[in-house]
């Protein structure tokens, strides 16, 4: 079956962006320059060589500004600035100038929905008082007995928290502000133009003064509230009732289902629409050419699509794909639908397997296809396969990186890096930890500072022993100073794999998907490169002949063969003999 053509006529379809790979820093995990135990922007510069030889077109930074470090920096406080932990505006220039040198571009994070509690404005909109201009900037609502609706935080407990207890004024009672996440990030009201405001001003600061190339959008489908904000189906514990975790084995990944969708009224309303449609006017100003990818968790595809109409977003995360089990049907429909639905609109597929929100791939694969994962791993959880995680993993990639469209690699997935799946639950940081009584274990498994080196106390991480996080002992191994000398290494296939994607220009290709596979085999066309993905515990072969480019399993290549034969669990990228 082949994907439709597309329908739309568009102008930006030679962007630099419809078919890039861009590779996610997590500034605090990256590398630290100063021993602090704290990644920093200056670590991440000495390291940008690294990313310049793997071969990925741009670097995306997760937030990097003043934060009280509530969530990791998604609480910012200052949106001008360089939280001092990682550095200055300088650094940031001097990361920006050695990026461009190297010919990567840089996209950072974009936090609209929310804003620290240190935050000048939130401080001033509680010393302002009920209905002054100060709190129409954020979601402040009167109730006076019960909180305003029946919302819950995404982090666990209520999303409304009552102003009395901040300011000890009387005048407060029966207020409260909303947060879908943690109290210490309160909504902004985009109601309001005072934050339009505020964020085209950001987006020229960092475009126009400081040179970025993009802005990853977070919780891009949350900023607009449906109006009345009426109660929503799933109530105020997002996370459903859970045992806390024990030494015993309670709590942790596999004691409930997966989380809750964002849907309901909190979440991808109209009106986020036309926040993005002014952006869009914003950067057409500047650069026509700089990008916005969002961070949308919505369904159906349709809906995602509309993100991605030329006049506002460039890129949505195909998160389908990354939360698609390890079967060879369900990842077919996601590929066909999600690659139809964006044709529609003339956008391309944005595809990622992992993230600093999700349990890495190289982990989840080592688990039976649905087992969940979204509440983190912990030491007294079932642990997974890792030999088998890993050769599912470096499959998925290999095939991922053929298809066309756009890819997102997430720090350290090059070493092959598993989660921590075994960090002491004293050691945790993560809000969703802390806010749901310790239930729910969080992400900070998959935010542990990278190995660079096989020795070191924080193996080549930063000049002293101290991690933020603790750090697994036997990730010296997967360090990229091992892996470099090796052809079979997991950074050497995708340095193949990255190399042979723009020199076969396949993010630019189409994907047929063919039918009459073996059982368990997912094949793909693009061009006259042939993509085979083996699901299945058994060998595989299809009848395609050709030149063997790349498989997941080693680094041998260059063979002609009749028939492709797949090893279980295996990907292959085949130039086909009869492209002509």
């Amino acid at each position: 079956m082949s994907t439709p053509t597309t329908a739309v006529q568009r102008h930006d379809t030679g962007a630099w962006w419809r078919d890039a790979v861009i590779y996610q820093v997590y500034p605090r995990s990256f590398a630290d320059s100063d021993g602090d135990g704290v990644g920093d922007l200056p670590g991440i510069t000495s390291h940008l060589d690294h990313l310049a030889s793997l071969g990925v077109d741009a670097v995306w930074l997760s937030p990097f500004y003043p934060s009280p470090q509530v969530d990791a920096g998604y609480d910012v406080s200052d949106y001008f600035d360089v939280e001092p932990e990682l550095g200055t505006l300088a650094d940031f220039d001097a990361l920006t100038a050695r990026a461009h040198e190297l010919g990567l571009r840089v996209v950072v994070d974009l936090v609209p929905n929310h804003t620290s509690d240190r935050h000048a404005w939130f401080e001033e909109a509680l010393a302002a008082g009920p209905e002054s201009p100060e709190r129409d900037r954020y979601m402040f609502r009167f109730s006076e007995d019960v909180a305003p609706n029946n919302w819950g935080s995404l982090f666990g407990g209520p999303a409304w928290a009552p102003v009395e207890p901040l300011t000890g004024r009387e005048e407060d009672r029966g207020w409260w502000y909303l947060h879908l996440f943690a109290p210490e990030q309160p909504d902004l009201n985009w109601d309001n133009e005072d934050v339009h405001a505020m964020f085209r001003e950001f987006l020229r600061f960092w475009a126009v003064d400081h040179g970025v190339d993009g802005f990853r959008v977070d919780v891009a489908h949350g900023l607009v509230k449906a109006p009345g904000l009426p109660d929503d189906a799933v109530g105020p514990d997002r996370w459903g009732v859970v045992e806390p975790a024990t030494e015993q084995g309670s709590g942790g990944a596999h004691d409930h289902g997966p989380k809750p969708p964002d849907s309901g009224p909190a979440f991808d309303q109209p009106g986020v629409h036309d926040v993005y449609r002014e952006w869009r006017r914003v950067l057409n100003g500047i650069r026509p050419e700089v990008l916005l990818v969002a961070e949308a968790w919505v369904d159906p595809p349709s809906h995602r699509a509309l993100y991605v109409r030329e006049d506002e977003m460039s890129q949505a995360f195909s998160f389908d794909y990354l939360k698609a089990p390890w079967d060879a049907g369900a990842v077919r429909r996601v590929i066909e639908t999600s690659i139809a639905e964006n044709d529609a609109v003339g956008a391309p597929t944005t595809w990622v397997l992992s993230n600093h929100d999700v349990v890495r791939h190289a982990s989840r694969f080592g688990y039976a296809p649905g087992t969940p994962t979204d509440a983190g791993i912990g030491p007294s959880d079932p642990q997974p396969d890792r030999e088998l995680g890993l050769r599912r993993a470096r499959a998925a990639t290999l095939f991922m990186l053929g298809l066309p469209g756009g890819a997102y690699l997430y720090q350290g997935e090059e070493l092959g890096l598993p989660e921590h799946t075994t960090m002491a639950d004293d050691a945790r940081q993560d809000p969703t930890w802390l806010r749901t009584g310790h239930k729910v274990r969080g992400r900070d498994g998959c935010r542990v500072p990278l190995p660079w080196t096989a020795e070191g106390p924080s193996l080549g991480f930063g000049p002293s022993g101290r991690t933020w996080l603790p750090q697994p002992a036997e990730w010296a191994v997967l360090a990229p100073t091992v892996q470099n000398g090796d052809p079979d290494s997991t950074l050497s296939m995708y340095r193949r794999a990255l190399s042979l994607r723009r020199e076969r220009s396949l993010g630019r290709g189409s994907a047929e998907v063919l039918d009459g596979t073996p059982e368990g085999v997912l094949a793909v066309r693009n061009g006259t490169t042939l993509l085979a993905l083996n699901f299945g515990d058994a060998p595989a072969e299809i009848g395609s002949a050709g030149t063997v480019l790349a498989r997941s399993t080693d680094g041998s290549t260059g063979g002609r063969v009749d028939r492709l034969r797949l090893e279980p669990c295996s990907a292959q990228w085949l130039a086909l003999e009869d492209a002509g």
